[in-house]
């Protein structure tokens, strides 16, 4: 996987992805560790499968092997989609390398759009989204957009929705986003 020239040996730039990709994992198991204990406990555990909710095909509450699979096949694309766009090499990436990437997967959104998901997804307050924030993102994007898909019957990019289905769809994804 990263030895990309096949010579069964790392070159330097090929150590570099290996550390990136790495790096990259850590961060992603640090936002999971809640109490920084250095550990994910159980309810850990299960809050960081519960936001992958999306990915509970049978809706059983739990993840099968081939859920998993499928799981780790999406989280590695958006992996690779944010060493991509990530031309600086920081471990961030800002609104203008975001909108890029998220429009290589179809979406396309406004500037306003994009402003509200760095702020939302922006720790730091620097304007950038690390790659574990940007894995939150775009498991609420592909969330919420599965959800607007139900109501898009004509599949026009527009809902027609009563007051009682709205607070029924907000309150169904909120759990689905933040189980507790």
């Amino acid at each position: 996987m990263f030895d990309k020239d096949a010579s069964s040996t790392i070159d330097f730039n090929e150590f570099k992805s290996l550390w990136q990709f790495i790096t990259q994992w850590e961060k992603v198991f640090r936002g999971f560790d809640e109490d920084k204990s250095g550990s994910i406990d159980k309810d850990e555990f299960r809050k960081a499968l519960a936001s992958f909710g999306m990915f509970d095909q049978d809706g059983s509450s739990t993840i099968d092997y081939q859920e998993f699979r499928a799981l780790w096949r999406y989280v590695t694309e958006w992996e690779k989609c944010f060493r991509k766009y990530d031309l600086d090499g920081s471990g961030t990436i800002d609104k203008h390398e975001l909108k890029t990437a998220l429009s290589s997967f179809g979406y396309r959104l406004s500037d306003r759009f994009y402003d509200l998901l760095i702020r939302k997804f922006d720790r730091t307050g620097r304007g950038t989204v690390a790659f574990d924030d940007f894995i939150q993102a775009c498991v609420s994007i592909q969330t919420l957009t599965n959800a607007f898909r139900q109501y898009d019957r004509l599949q026009n990019g527009q809902i027609t929705i009563n007051y009682e289905e709205f607070l029924s769809l907000v309150f169904s994804l909120k759990m689905q986003l933040n189980p507790n």
